[in-house]
């Protein structure tokens, strides 16, 4: 089996997670929850992102959050932006990476963002290109690959077009996002294999939900592939406003769990990472998404 030796955790739990919590999480505890995972041995942590708090009020304050930060040099702290005005928010707070989405479903494009596929990559043409004249690094999502809760199942075709188009414009790297949680397998194969060959499996990262139970084999399903990029969530963090009964990202703690059986290198304590977790779980006062979390806590 061709699997990889070290594979990069994006911890997405602070801004994917949280933002569709229903408790409003204060700055601090955010700080405190950041700070916490950064102390695990997590690289890369999305902190936040510059939307309207009309929209997405979980994430009011996140320039207070990135400003408050005990930034680590060796810590990315990536913040989400939709638009040239989330950009100069960004700009203004000293980020130094920033990341866009765009949807492989036209359906989910026009509701989630309001616009086509090809009108957000446009929009995203003068985002990633100012970004990248300020030296930020752009990282690019592309959501509903593995299905859609209005169009059903998604063409690899599809996905391939929106990663290849975002990789193109200047992303570094791009997540492919199972955003309802409806993936398998041999599905996530045939996507990956698909998008392969219009963006380097080194510049591919998995960003599944665990909507189904499906999210940890997809995932091996990934490694298999070559793909050595994982987003997940701290205590299985947040959920999808459009998929009923969706469980939220798939939890770090399980996937760290697998990693380490697999012998495959995260530099994660699993421990730290464990308490990380039990903190924001009790400060929003639900049950911890991980399954190994709870194991280890009981």
């Amino acid at each position: 089996m061709n699997l990889p030796d070290k594979v990069k955790i994006v911890e997405v739990g602070p801004r994917d997670g949280l933002q569709n919590e229903s408790r409003l999480v204060p700055v601090e505890i955010r700080v405190e929850l950041i700070g916490r995972l950064a102390a695990s041995g997590l690289k890369v942590i999305e902190a936040g992102s510059f939307v309207s708090p009309k929209w997405v009020p979980q994430m009011a304050s996140s320039a207070e959050v990135f400003a408050a930060l005990d930034k680590r040099e060796s810590v990315s702290y990536p913040m989400l932006v939709p638009n040239m005005r989330g950009l100069e928010s960004a700009l203004e707070a000293g980020v130094k990476e920033i990341a866009v989405f765009a949807a492989a479903s036209e359906s989910f494009s026009q509701k989630n963002i309001n616009c086509s596929i090809e009108q957000s990559i446009e929009r995203y043409r003068q985002v990633i290109g100012e970004a990248l004249n300020q030296r930020l690094r752009v990282r690019g999502y592309v959501s509903c690959v593995l299905g859609c809760p209005y169009e059903g199942d998604i063409d690899p075709v599809a996905v391939a077009d929106v990663a290849a188009g975002l990789f193109e414009l200047g992303c570094y790297e791009i997540s492919l996002g199972d955003t309802i949680g409806t993936g398998t397998p041999l599905k996530t194969q045939k996507m990956i294999l698909e998008t392969a060959a219009r963006v380097p499996v080194s510049c591919l990262a998995a960003h599944f939900h665990d909507t189904y139970g499906q999210a940890l084999a997809n995932l091996l399903a990934a490694l298999q592939m070559g793909v050595a990029v994982i987003d997940s969530s701290v205590a299985g963090l947040g959920g999808c406003p459009y998929a009923k009964g969706a469980t939220g990202n798939v939890a770090s703690e399980d996937v760290i769990y697998m990693l380490n059986g697999m012998g495959i290198e995260t530099g994660v304590n699993l421990s730290q990472l464990v308490e990380a977790g039990r903190f924001i779980s009790d400060f929003l006062q639900r049950p911890n998404g991980s399954r190994v979390a709870r194991a280890m806590l009981s």
